[in-house]
């Protein structure tokens, strides 16, 4: 039987939104007067690594975005991502409004 490569088995959706994640990662670079040879230099990454990346690859490790970020100076905006939970509190908000009765 064959290995399936199930990280980059996404839902449509899911791909979606990493393409236009990568896609604002290339925005931001160029924003910053950045090109990708530089992005290279600092991230220690080759220019193969970086067009997964800002294809929004999701093949693409997880650290290996944060570090793209970082070198962007976005990686607050990383660790900012799942401190927004909005459906965590509001099913929090429920259970707690409902043992008050």
């Amino acid at each position: 039987m064959a290995k399936r490569d199930l990280h980059n088995i996404l839902f449509p959706k899911q791909r979606k939104i990493l393409a236009f994640f990568g896609e604002d990662l290339l925005l931001a670079m160029k924003r910053r007067g950045f090109t990708k040879k530089l992005l290279c230099e600092r991230t220690g990454f080759d220019p193969k690594t970086l067009n997964k990346v800002f294809a929004g690859g999701p093949g693409v490790a997880i650290g290996t975005y944060l570090k793209v970020m970082a070198v962007l100076g976005m990686e607050n905006n990383f660790a900012e991502m799942a401190a927004h939970d909005e459906v965590g509190i509001k099913l929090q908000n429920i259970k707690l409004l409902g043992g008050s009765k």
